[in-house]
């Protein structure tokens, strides 16, 4: 929670965590208490899955990484986008399963958009042939975005301010020290990484200009 350090974690190497829900499990990535304020986390539903009913005064925000993801909204497979404003509810489950990442509390008090996009289905309307980058959604400073950067291209994040954070969905972006593989999450209050050129076609999503610096 100290948001003037940079964190760098490989999230496929941590164990999974038991949730106050039976059947679903969580990787822990940022987390302010137990079970309320801010948090970010990769969350498994095992298949027949669900959480009651329940309020997210502070927000809720989602990216389905594989399976299917269910509320009384619909249904949201690979690549879905989702926001819950401040102040709604729902009674999210999963009939076959899926692995989400989620972060909470984490909204604009006075964001009150609800955003259903799917950022594969965004990508593949962006004939670029460069680094292609799709804006999710956007309020004040802070913008969610996913970017495909093809082989041989390469990822800046310079000119972002008021932090950034990103997850890798597929592929793997490499520094000069190492290479971060999909479901490699970084947040860094100031972004000074260098990548160098991808390798292979790489997926990512991104935040910026929403951390409390």
């Amino acid at each position: 929670m100290n948001f003037q350090e940079s964190v760098v974690i490989q999230t496929e190497n941590q164990e999974w965590q038991p949730s106050p829900a039976i059947k679903v499990f969580r990787k822990p990535l940022a987390r302010e208490d137990k079970e309320s304020g801010h948090a970010t986390s990769i969350v498994q539903y095992v298949a027949g899955a669900s959480f009651p009913e329940h309020p997210h005064p502070g927000g809720e925000e989602i990216l389905v990484l594989s399976g299917t993801f269910s509320d009384e909204t619909g249904d949201f497979g690979p690549g879905s986008y989702l926001r819950n404003p401040p102040g709604s509810q729902h009674a999210p489950f999963s009939k076959g399963g899926c692995v989400i990442f989620v972060k909470l509390c984490q909204f604009d008090p006075s964001d009150r958009q609800t955003v259903r996009a799917n950022m594969f289905e965004a990508l593949g309307r962006n004939d670029s042939t460069g680094v292609a980058e799709v804006i999710l959604h956007q309020f004040k400073y802070e913008k969610a975005s996913t970017l495909r950067i093809p082989v041989g291209k390469t990822l800046s994040l310079l000119d972002r301010s008021g932090g950034v954070e990103i997850l890798i969905i597929s592929g793997k972006l490499s520094t000069a020290s190492g290479d971060w593989p999909a479901g490699t999450w970084i947040r860094a209050p100031h972004f000074n990484y260098d990548f160098e050129p991808a390798t292979e076609d790489t997926i990512v999503m991104v935040k910026s200009g929403h951390l409390p610096l």
